[in-house]
């Protein structure tokens, strides 16, 4: 089923708890991750990005509404399943180890390995390919402090790979990253979804890259949360509200937006 549905956020309202009162930062947010699809998610610095990440891989929990994974909510799963189904890559810097690439990766394999943390056969193999796949097999054998930021991106998401879950999570991957080393990771975003079948959600401030490579656009704005193809977002005029500036402009002919 090529738009089977594997996320689905239904009314939620995003936000913190704290001492029984609430601080909503978001609401009324309704969207659909569908397989084999590439989903940005876009909107002004402050807007809730990494909240309403945060809150859809049941990090934190919603104020209100419902967020259901492969049908289930998913602060019913248990850790084990939930990594089966889900991963995710944050933003935060790895913690001080010896790793070298291939051990980084295959801490992905974790929800499957025995306890001692053995990998089996299968559990090699789909670390080799996520190597392959993301095309630093090259770099297995180098400590994961070794290799440049752009490199360790893509080993974070080989790690993702290699927990092979139907979804994948992440925030801001592009952060840090020169134009070469985003164009390159955007394509590889692009390529495994529709190679491999995955639903990939990610957020972004690379607004005009994520316009032309992604499958949807998620955007957020102090009003509203909508959901689109980009093109459908372009004819409808979505993006002119992204900005609260009248000298940043979003040009539909061009696809992009621009200075005046």
């Amino acid at each position: 089923m090529e738009n089977k549905i594997i996320l689905q956020a239904s009314q939620i309202n995003i936000g913190y708890s704290h001492k029984k009162e609430n601080t909503v930062v978001a609401s009324n947010i309704s969207i659909a991750l569908k397989k084999g699809k590439l989903i940005a998610l876009i909107g002004a610095n402050g807007i809730g990005k990494s909240t309403l990440l945060r809150t859809i891989t049941g990090i934190q929990k919603t104020i209100s509404g419902t967020v259901l994974l492969n049908g289930t909510s998913i602060h019913e799963l248990n850790a084990l399943t939930l990594a089966q189904n889900l991963s995710v890559v944050l933003t935060e810097k790895l913690p001080p180890s010896n790793l070298t690439v291939f051990e980084l990766i295959a801490l992905g394999r974790q929800p499957y390995t025995n306890w001692i943390g053995k990998l089996t056969d299968v559990d090699i193999v789909k670390v080799n390919e996520a190597m392959e796949l993301t095309q630093i097999s090259h770099l297995a054998t180098k400590k994961h402090y070794e290799i440049s930021d752009g490199q360790l991106q893509k080993v974070l998401i080989a790690r993702a790979l290699a927990q092979d879950t139907p979804l994948i999570i992440l925030d801001e991957p592009t952060t840090h990253l020169d134009l070469l080393h985003k164009v390159a990771l955007f394509k590889l975003l692009k390529k495994l979804t529709h190679e491999t079948g995955k639903c990939i959600l990610f957020s972004t401030h690379d607004i005009d890259m994520a316009i032309q490579l992604s499958d949807e656009i998620i955007i957020m704005t102090p009003e509203t949360v909508l959901q689109d193809k980009p093109c459908n977002f372009i004819s409808k005029g979505n993006f002119n509200t992204l900005f609260k500036d009248e000298h940043i402009v979003f040009d539909a002919d061009k696809g992009k937006f621009m200075i005046v």
